[in-house]
């Protein structure tokens, strides 16, 4: 609790110059970009659409005397996707975000999630905007954990399923939705109660991520469409969604979707999300109705991407945990 000291705080003071440094060379590749900087609430309705994060909840007090119940946000992604509705094309946002119960080296309660969407575009177009911000930054090599990454060099396109079978031997494909198969093809272990998306998560975590992103950053895209979230089904391979992961020394920095638009669809699979929540944790968060309504008012084709900016501060200066980039942890 004394990271304010004079001391402590000089050791993390490079790496903190260093942070601002970068937030301000990627506000200047957004402003020429065209893109307008936005600023949504952090109370909402629910904190985002997570199985298997948790949430921070708080009341809202209003003049009458009523209470609401209200989240604080895990992503920024409904409230600008209803700007993206209300006819805005190109906007990103620096938003402060809240997990809780995570804590490491890579994570931190409160965070910064750099967000930004394009409308009228695939999500290969957010790959090309990963690549020019990291040549962007002003320094010459990531690193972390005794790996080095070039943030020039063009990016590798890695689909699931090819890094699958380079890094685990799986054809996932033909294992789809069988635990046992996922398992035995790759070696690793199955627990008591493992769905085949538990396999799925082991194998990336032991197997694939550490990887990824090795001398040059790694876009892991065409996910199974079970694991879709918020994208939509790939055109011409309905096995697989428009989300793509970008990793660099085998740190994940960003999800991306080629957003999904239909609010019927969205509807069942928050619905859907919501019911695994329940059975596996015993908690449900509601469905932002007004999130649906801008959808069904109609959200036009647009792709969009999530950016972890701590992890990334870390990566540009070599600290080796997040809180030597934070000015002041939470304690």
């Amino acid at each position: 609790m004394t990271e304010w000291r004079p001391d402590r705080l000089a050791r993390r003071l490079p790496h903190l110059e260093a942070r601002a440094r970068l937030l301000a060379s990627m506000r200047r590749w957004f402003a020429a970009e065209g893109f307008l900087e936005v600023e949504t609430p952090i109370l909402q309705v629910a904190p985002g659409a997570e199985v298997h994060l948790t949430g921070f909840a708080t009341e809202w007090e209003l003049p009458d005397g009523e209470a609401r119940e209200r989240w604080l946000h895990s992503s920024p992604e409904f409230a600008m996707k209803k700007l993206l509705a209300g006819g805005l094309p190109r906007i990103f946002q620096f938003a402060r975000v809240f997990r809780n119960a995570e804590g490491s080296a890579l994570h931190h309660p409160e965070f910064t999630m750099l967000e930004w969407y394009r409308t009228g575009v695939g999500y290969e177009a957010i790959m090309d905007d990963c690549a020019a911000l990291l040549a962007c930054l002003g320094v010459d090599e990531l690193q972390w954990d005794g790996q080095v990454c070039d943030p020039h060099a063009q990016p590798e396109r890695l689909t699931v399923a090819e890094a699958f079978a380079r890094h685990a031997g799986v054809d996932l494909f033909a294992t789809a939705g069988n635990a046992e198969a996922l398992s035995g093809a790759s070696g690793v272990p199955m627990h008591a109660g493992d769905s085949w998306e538990d396999v799925f998560f082991r194998i990336m975590f032991e197997k694939i991520e550490r990887r990824l992103g090795m001398g040059r950053p790694t876009i892991l895209c065409e996910y199974p469409i079970s694991m879709a979230a918020l994208a939509r089904a790939k055109p011409g391979d309905p096995r697989v969604a428009e989300r793509f992961e970008l990793y660099v020394c085998g740190v994940e920095l960003a999800n991306a979707f080629g957003e999904l638009t239909d609010a019927r669809i969205q509807r069942e699979r928050l619905e859907a999300d919501m019911d695994l929540k329940d059975r596996l944790y015993g908690v449900r968060w509601p469905v932002d109705e007004d999130f649906l309504a801008a959808l069904d008012h109609g959200l036009p084709d647009c792709s969009g991407i999530a950016m972890g900016f701590d992890r990334l501060a870390m990566l540009a200066t070599g600290a080796s945990r997040i809180e030597d980039v934070l000015w002041l942890p939470v304690r």
